[in-house]
């Protein structure tokens, strides 16, 4: 069986897991609905996650590699609890070594390190994705540059997991502009979360398009800087190709996000 893959958004902060203040106090409750909903629509319940966050850049893609990964509490400002939180999924050394493995004979460099834990881009979402913590998680980061092609690259080279059981997921969001969170950024929210999701869905122009992504609609105020943007290259490399669709969306703090699907049929309904 092969699995999917997943961009998913992972919010703001840890927004899922304390009284929102900024703005209705639900705001962030669909998208926690769909997360919590995530591995129900798999076709097989994943062996392993591997999840790209848009909080780890190294030099060379680097996977974290610790059977038991602390938490990196790499979030500001934010309630007391929040900073007690726990996500206690182990890691796996030896899908480590795989993914390590495979980025290298795809000739893209490749490191691990045996100390990382999980940042606020993993193990925010995943207590919502995976709430017993009962399925292995590795991490794996950006490479330094966020060039498109050398991500979607890596995503090409991780795509055997599909058919070993491991979902692959980018979490990030789809806007991301820390001062762009405002009912002025509604409409070139909707206008590139649009142009987003028609590219991505199409396999025979979406390389193409994530290569030149900034290109699109008010890109550059989506993403002043492209770190939350660049796990979707990875996710969408992995089903090369392949349909993509856009499995969720929703206006947050003004603006519209999204979530999107790679590798699995697309449905009349979808």
């Amino acid at each position: 069986m092969t699995l999917p893959t997943y961009f998913i958004p992972h919010g703001a902060g840890p927004c899922f897991f304390m009284p929102w203040t900024r703005g209705p106090a639900d705001t962030w409750d669909k998208t926690a609905a769909w997360l919590k909903g995530l591995v129900a629509t798999l076709p097989e319940r994943p062996k392993a996650i591997l999840i790209v966050s848009g909080h780890w850049e190294e030099p060379a893609f680097t996977v974290g590699a610790s059977p038991a990964p602390p938490l990196i509490f790499d979030y500001f400002g934010f309630p007391p609890e929040t900073y007690r939180l726990t996500f206690d999924a182990p890691g796996s050394p030896e899908l480590a070594h795989r993914v390590r493995d495979l980025l290298a004979a795809a000739g893209l460099p490749a490191a691990e390190d045996p100390d990382r834990g999980y940042d606020h881009g993993v193990f925010v979402p995943l207590k919502l994705v995976t709430p017993d913590a009962d399925i292995p998680v590795v991490q794996l980061s950006l490479k330094a540059g966020l060039d498109p092609a050398e991500h979607l690259a890596a995503g090409r080279a991780l795509a055997p997991l599909r058919d070993e059981g491991v979902l692959i997921v980018g979490s990030g969001m789809s806007w991301h502009n820390m001062r762009g969170f405002s009912p002025a950024f509604t409409a070139k929210s909707e206008a590139f979360d649009s142009w987003l999701s028609e590219a991505l869905a199409d396999p025979t122009r979406r390389e193409e398009a994530v290569r030149h992504w900034s290109q699109g609609p008010y890109a550059r105020e989506a993403h002043p800087r492209e770190e939350h943007l660049a796990p979707l290259f990875v996710a969408a490399g992995a089903a090369e190709g392949e349909p993509g669709r856009h499995a969720f969306r929703d206006v947050a703090m003004d603006v519209v996000i999204s979530g999107y699907e790679f590798g699995a049929p697309v449905t009349a309904n979808a």
